[in-house]
């Protein structure tokens, strides 16, 4: 074997070991081990009469796939159009199934939003871009006239960290029974910024699974039992 061959070889050993070392790729695997896409965040006390926000909905699958075990009440949020029409065609016959062609923020503004191939971000920059829309979560609440929401999915691209200190400033954390999020690690101080936010939602929520940067689910503690109130 030559020299450079060695060399190479030494290099792609390396590099695999660094990818088992990597705390993020533990947790995707412990993730994966246990079905998580398939049990952790389906499995909810949900009924037809119960009501869910998919924030951040792609191309609606998270949504068909909780319709589909639930048949509950769903909000879907989506502000890049071409995913949006896709949810909007994709749903257009269900009745339960709200689509909007914008986000939930800390504040009303348009805004600048880069896309990859499967995800969308104001954070990361792509290949291309667009502006969306986003709007206040408590504002959405009040128009809509809800005071309690079932089940809330947070996938938005590093928005997550602007909404939830929003949601607890504005005292509307007990609003919301189960809370699905999924932190990312590419926002600036990250890491502190879900300390933080994770100690605040501790007083009123209980970490029910936690796999850190990939999903996390918090459940009120006094949520009514189902069926007794």
């Amino acid at each position: 074997m030559s020299k450079v061959s060695r060399l190479i070889g030494t290099v792609v050993q390396k590099m695999n070991q660094g990818l088992k070392d990597d705390p993020k790729e533990k947790e995707l695997k412990k993730w994966h081990e246990q079905k998580g896409d398939l049990i952790h965040r389906l499995e909810y006390e949900l009924t037809e009469d119960s009501v869910v926000f998919d924030l951040g909905g792609y191309v609606g699958q998270w949504t068909s796939d909780i319709f589909s075990k639930h048949q509950c009440n769903i909000y879907i949020f989506e502000p890049v159009t071409e995913y949006y029409d896709i949810i909007r065609k994709r749903f257009s016959r269900n009745k339960k199934i709200k689509a909007f062609n914008f986000g939930l923020s800390n504040k009303n503004e348009k805004t600048e939003i880069f896309i990859h191939e499967s995800s969308s971000s104001k954070f990361v920059k792509g290949e291309k871009s667009q502006y969306m829309e986003l709007r206040r979560f408590d504002e959405f609440l009040r128009s809509e006239k809800l005071d309690k929401i079932d089940l809330m999915k947070i996938n938005i691209e590093g928005g997550e960290y602007d909404l939830l200190d929003h949601i607890l400033d504005k005292g509307l954390i007990g609003q919301i029974v189960d809370l699905q999020v999924q932190f990312h690690d590419f926002v600036e101080n990250a890491s502190k910024r879900r300390q933080k936010i994770q100690k605040r939602l501790g007083k009123t929520h209980a970490l029910t699974y936690c796999f850190n940067f990939i999903w996390e689910n918090w459940r009120l503690k006094d949520r009514p039992v189902r069926g007794k109130g």
